[in-house]
């Protein structure tokens, strides 16, 4: 058995909750609601953290320092999150689902998330990049 199908999120050690992210940059999109409907659209922005390349923080640790919209993901708040993507791991084990064929922890291998097309690594564009730019210019629409 594995750590993910015997433990609930809350007595996962901080190695393991790590683990569960698989590194597809999609929870740092720039992200709108519909203030009527809270409908949430996603964006081809990512955060000005992100490096696109590794799908990955650059600033991890302190994140939160600067980007202060940053959320924390935590095994008491996973379960609200209603914008996080429907691939997420932390939000597919808190609906009691189980990992997908591609997530590293299954394949054993980290580019599984790219080589399945799940990450942001291709098509995404910086912070930077879309400055200035009007978000809604960016919403993407995805499988899932």
């Amino acid at each position: 058995m594995t750590f993910w199908t015997n433990k609930a999120l809350v007595d996962m050690t901080g190695e393991e909750w790590e683990s569960l992210c698989d590194g597809c940059g999609r929870c740092c999109l720039e992200k709108l609601e519909d203030f009527d409907s809270g409908a949430v659209s996603y964006t081809d922005v990512a955060c000005s953290l992100l490096n696109i390349e590794k799908c990955s923080c650059s600033n991890y640790p302190q994140r939160q320092r600067f980007m202060p919209d940053c959320v924390a993901l935590s095994p008491q708040n996973v379960r609200g999150l209603k914008w996080m993507p429907q691939t997420c791991a932390y939000r597919l084990l808190a609906e009691g689902k189980d990992l997908p064929d591609w997530h590293p922890l299954v394949t054993g291998d980290p580019l599984s998330v790219f080589e399945a097309g799940i990450s942001v690594r291709s098509w995404a564009v910086s912070a930077h990049e879309a400055e200035g730019e009007d978000l809604e210019d960016h919403i993407i629409d995805w499988p899932v």
